[in-house]
């Protein structure tokens, strides 16, 4: 379906006095989910944002959660004249430092001179009753209306072929980024896991939880060399690629769960190149 009629219709309803009044305040619904794009996508249903590397964060109207449910402790004044409508949206630090934003959301005592740099990049309205593209035009207006140095919104693309969503995806991945998410324009607010918000990157994302540690040798003798992990599907092995330094000194808990990147399965059926990524932060 090309939406470009949809879409304009939108752009000319955005014009119209009230089409930007808040809702009334009231808990957002639980997380929408994103799936993982495959086969063929009709690219022009879609609108296109960058896959942010933060900490997914969801704003009620007067405080801020993680995914899974915890208040998260955030200086005086960082949501200052934020709208009373609920957001959700990404704690964000920018490209490749998932991991300070992790920290300063988890850390027992808040430090406020990190969290002057972090940024909320909110990119829905969870109580707005309307489809995606009316939403992200609302939130782009409340988010401009707050003047917030702390609030922003996730700019949002529409293009009409799978070859520029290729070369979107190859722009973003050459200057750091994650990966792409594509959200369907028509596609109300649903919680849970959902086909109409899809993620689309290279190489696949994967749970194990960690079950124990192998020794680092050479420049690692007395740190951890690698992990040792059991994915959903029973398979152990050990995850050593992408741990850095500290990862090696300070190595997630036992019993904690991590997510780590593979390029597919061998042929015995592990997973191909795995690399760690990061402790599950909810």
């Amino acid at each position: 379906m090309d939406l470009r009629p949809a879409l304009l219709a939108v752009l000319l309803l955005a014009t119209q006095p009230g089409v930007y009044a808040n809702t009334p305040l009231h808990a957002a619904p639980a997380p929408m989910l994103a799936s993982r794009a495959s086969g063929d996508i009709d690219v022009a249903s879609y609108l296109v944002s960058e896959k942010l590397d933060g900490v997914r964060a969801r704003w009620d109207g007067r405080a801020l959660w993680t995914r899974g449910g915890n208040r998260i402790d955030v200086p005086a004044g960082f949501t200052r004249d934020w709208p009373a409508q609920p957001m959700d949206g990404e704690l964000w630090l920018g490209r490749g430092r998932f991991q300070e934003i992790s920290d300063l959301v988890r850390a027992l005592r808040r430090n406020d001179r990190a969290w002057r740099p972090v940024r909320f990049m909110a990119f829905d309205l969870p109580g707005d009753g309307s489809h995606f593209a009316k939403r992200t035009l609302r939130l782009q207006a409340l988010v401009a209306s707050a003047g917030s140095i702390n609030l922003e919104h996730i700019p949002q693309r529409h293009l009409t072929s799978r070859a520029l969503l290729d070369a979107r995806l190859e722009t973003v991945l050459a200057e750091g980024g994650e990966g792409l998410m594509l959200h369907h324009a028509l596609a109300p607010y649903r919680a849970g896991r959902s086909d109409s918000l899809l993620k689309l990157k290279r190489g696949q994302d994967a749970e194990a939880r960690v079950v124990g540690y192998r020794a680092g040798k050479g420049k690692y003798a007395g740190m951890v060399g690698a992990l040792l992990v059991v994915d959903a599907h029973g398979r152990r092995f050990a995850l050593g690629s992408g741990l850095r330094d500290r990862d090696r000194a300070t190595p997630p808990a036992i019993g904690s769960t991590v997510t780590f990147r593979h390029d597919g399965l061998t042929a015995k059926g592990m997973p191909r190149f795995a690399r760690y990524l990061r402790v599950r932060n909810d």
